[in-house]
């Protein structure tokens, strides 16, 4: 019997987010998927440095995921064999789990976004992907408006007790 999935994936230190990705896109399912790093990726990684602002995933035609344009600065005390800060990283993930995005990309006309790199509670660096829609222009108009009116509905709220 398949042990239950958490609602929520366990982070206990994330080191990158992509915040503007839930203004640009609906979300749809989400993964989380293990990274392939090098050492020095690791140490910069925990240093808190890297960023997934402009980076996507992508599924090749071998089946495998790679995250794309996501940068992780060079380690400092890094020496000679130092990572190459912008290279394409292999996403680890299950092979049902490649063949849902696969054809969700393919078919339906969706990106894989990656939302957050992080480190889970057995030390691990992990992405949090979701499969997402682009939003139009009246879309983020909407998103922004709601989002303006549940700030004052709870300022509100709070100025009447």
């Amino acid at each position: 019997m398949a042990r239950p999935r958490p609602a929520e994936f366990v982070k206990v230190k994330t080191v990158a987010e992509n915040r503007r990705a839930r203004f640009e896109y609906f979300l749809e399912d989400f993964f989380e998927a293990g990274i392939a790093l090098t050492g020095t990726e690791v140490k910069s990684l925990r240093f808190g440095e890297g960023s997934i602002a402009e980076s996507y995933a992508e599924v090749d035609k071998d089946g495998q995921v790679w995250l794309v344009n996501a940068n992780v600065p060079e380690f400092s005390h890094g020496n000679r064999f130092n990572h190459v800060p912008k290279r394409p990283r292999k996403l680890l993930l299950h092979h049902r789990q490649i063949e849902k995005m696969k054809t969700a990309v393919s078919r339906e006309g969706m990106t894989l976004i990656p939302l957050s790199i992080y480190f889970n509670g057995n030390g691990k660096a992990k992405v949090e992907l979701a499969l997402a829609k682009g939003k139009k222009l009246h879309d983020k108009r909407e998103t922004a408006k709601d989002r303006d009116w549940k700030r004052d509905q709870a300022r509100i709220m709070r100025e009447r007790g």
